[in-house]
This record gives C-alpha cells, structure tokens and sequence, in this order.
C-alpha cells in the first residue's frame, strides 16, 4: 500500500525523544528534558503585536504563494544588512520553516542517484529528505578533534561525478561549531569549476557567541552564485510554532521551482505569521535576541564546566547554537541504549548521538534554565558513575 520512498522516512528522532519524555511527564513522573530544539523564551512581544495588528486588520486571506512583498523586502534587507548579500525578489521565497525550504529545495534538484555530502554531525533530518528524493547520501565524518568540522581535503575526496550537493550548517545541529570565513574560503576553493550546489542552513547564525559568522554566500562571486541559503526565525526570536522559513538563491529558475512545488503543496505560509516576521527581520526583536543569548552564554559555560567535571564524560564548549554534543565513548558505544536507560533510571531525556550520524555522544540542549540544567547534569553524573560500578 505505501510508496517505497514513505518507507524510507525514519522518524525524527528528536521529536521521537522530546515525544516520549512528554509522555513520561504525563504520567506524573520526574522528568528534565534536554531534547527539545527549541529556545525556551517567549516569542518577542513586537513580534505578537505585529500578528495582532494583521488578525485585527484583516491579513487573513490568501497571499502570493512566495510572500507578501513587504516580507520578501525585509528578507532582502536582512540579508544585505547582516550577511552583505544583495537579493531580489524574484530570488527569495519564504516557506513553513526551514525543514520546508530545504525539503522544497532537495525535491527540486536531486534526482534518483544523485549524491549529497553531508558533514556528520548532522541535523537528523537532513539524509532523510535525499534518501525520500531517492539520493544517496555522503557522509563526511567527524569528530571533536576536528571541531565537527570537515576540511577542505575531506571534502575533495568525497566529490565524484555525481556529486549534485553540498550540505553545510553553521553554526551546527547538534554541535554548535562554526565555520570561519577561512575555513569557508578553503572549502570554495574546492568547489571552483564544478557544478554543485551548497546548501547552507544558517538557522543559528543570530546565536553566535564566538567569534564572527560568516555566510556561505558571502565568501565569493562564485559561492553566491552556486549557495542557496536557508534561515528564519524559529531560534533567533523564538518562533518555532509560527513555522516561518525562508530561501535565497542567485538561480532565479531554482526559486521558481520551489514556487511551483509549494503552489501545489502548501501555498502561502500562514498569512499572520508573515506580518510577525516583518519586526523579527528588521531588527526590532534586536534587544530580545541580545538577551536570549546573554542568558545561552551563562547556560553554556555552566554546562561545560559541569560535564568535564564528570568521570568518563567530555565536551566542547561550542561556539553557536544552544546544544552540546557531549562525549560518551568512555563509557558507552551505544548511545541509543544509552539515552533509553537514562530516561528510565533518571527521568533526563537526551538525544543519542547515532540519530545525528555520530554514535558516541549524545545532544544536550542547554534552552532550558540554569536550576535544571545542574540537576540534569547531577543526575547524568549519578547515572555514570552507577555505570562505571558495574
């Protein structure tokens, strides 16, 4: 009855996680999850009054299924503002969140048998959609003496004939590192004379703690032209129910064709959501996100002191994002097994590492408060160390 391209869709793990820890809950059990991806702060103020005022005016129609314009606008704005890359309209396309913009993306330009490098770590759901557009995957290994970084050698060896895709996220889901305009420029060298495509999911850029962020896009002519970029708001200002993503590309056929899919799929994104977005881009939620990430740089230094004060455990304080990817290997080759075992002796739910393409360690989001973040980890060290006495 099912396709063979439905059946080979895993589910998302961190949601699978998240679920489950929710369910725990339910039942009245003590549980501290680590799982979710997403900001525990309030969506700005600005940004509710901007939806309230379009519910109130009447925005509450059908739109252009690629966005208004004053949206597209303010999307161009941002991006020539914060990343110096020049957009116009007919280049952009805002879409229902990210996981949209790249699943519209990936349906668009990979056929059966193309091949897409993706760095491991990864966000869970990036092999996922290749494999649904019937893509094979190439991965590029890692690990935290490279800083969940690939380099422009690794990246070489991994390109062949079929080569359609590059998949870059910076900073990192599930390890928050990012790449530097040098190590950026290194990998485009590589990139010269060929045909692929870069993906660059910059959905973390505005959670940035170390260092400055450089786009993809904006390494070169030649990356503008072959680097399609994704972002949106659901991390920077807390929007992640409003569902709001967006794409840019210098291939104006490419948008067009993610328009034409999305005409026959989901149309316009929420009508509402689209005048919200307006304040998140044009920096009126600027003091919000500055205070979002005051607070993610306390969390973080907390929490990477903590853990590499626990027996068999490690990690790298990452330079973006809200997440530690945190060393297991002492003490477990099994992350899944892990992860399960925790949840049910400790009530901590964290995302194992296989799900991300790295066994070994597991993600832990710090988007929660400090209070909860030590007694996680108290508990995480308890759970170790009755390992280690086995």
């Amino acid at each position: 009855m099912l396709t063979n391209r439905i059946n080979t869709l895993s589910e998302s793990i961190t949601i699978a996680v998240s679920t489950l820890a929710q369910e725990l809950k339910a039942q009245g059990k003590d549980i501290l999850s680590f799982s979710a991806g997403e900001p525990d702060f309030d969506t700005p103020q600005v940004i509710k009054d901007a939806a309230i005022s379009a519910i109130n005016s009447g925005f509450t129609k059908y739109t252009a299924v690629d966005g208004i314009p004053a949206l597209k606008e303010a999307v161009a704005k941002k991006l020539k503002r914060d990343n110096g890359l020049e957009y116009a309209p007919n280049q952009i396309i805002v879409n229902n969140g990210a996981k949209h913009s790249l699943f519209n993306l990936f349906s668009a330009t990979i056929d059966n048998g193309d091949e897409v490098i993706i760095p491991a770590p990864y966000w869970v759901t990036y092999p996922e959609l290749v494999k649904y557009c019937g893509g094979k995957v190439v991965e590029i290994q890692t690990d935290d003496t490279t800083g969940f970084k690939i380099t422009a050698q690794q990246l070489k060896n991994a390109i062949t004939p079929k080569t359609k895709m590059l998949v870059l996220t910076t900073p990192s889901n599930p390890t928050g590192a990012i790449y530097s305009k040098e190590e950026l420029t290194a990998l485009a060298e590589v990139l010269k004379g060929t045909d692929i495509l870069v993906a660059s999911d910059e959905m973390y850029e505005k959670l940035t703690y170390e260092g400055e962020f450089t786009s993809t896009a904006a390494i070169s002519d030649d990356m503008f032209k072959r680097t399609v970029t994704i972002n949106g708001l659901s991390k920077s200002v807390a929007m992640t129910g409003w569902r709001f993503g967006y794409t840019a590309a210098y291939d104006t056929e490419l948008i067009k064709a993610t328009k034409k899919l999305q005409s026959q799929s989901t149309s316009n994104i929420n009508t509402m959501t689209q005048y919200a977005a307006i304040p998140g881009l044009d920096g009126s939620a600027d003091k919000d996100i500055a205070m979002m990430k005051t607070e993610f740089i306390k969390r973080r230094d907390e929490a990477v002191k903590l853990f590499n004060e626990v027996d068999g455990l490690s990690v790298l304080k990452p330079d973006g994002a809200f997440y530690l990817f945190v060393n297991i290997k002492e003490v477990s080759n099994d992350s899944l097994s892990f992860a399960k075992e925790l949840l049910e002796s400790k009530g901590v739910a964290v995302v194992p590492g296989v799900g991300f393409g790295s066994e070994g360690y597991f993600r832990f989001s710090f988007a929660t408060g400090i209070a909860t973040i030590r007694e996680g980890i108290r508990r995480i060290d308890e759970f170790i160390q009755e390992l280690k006495a086995k």
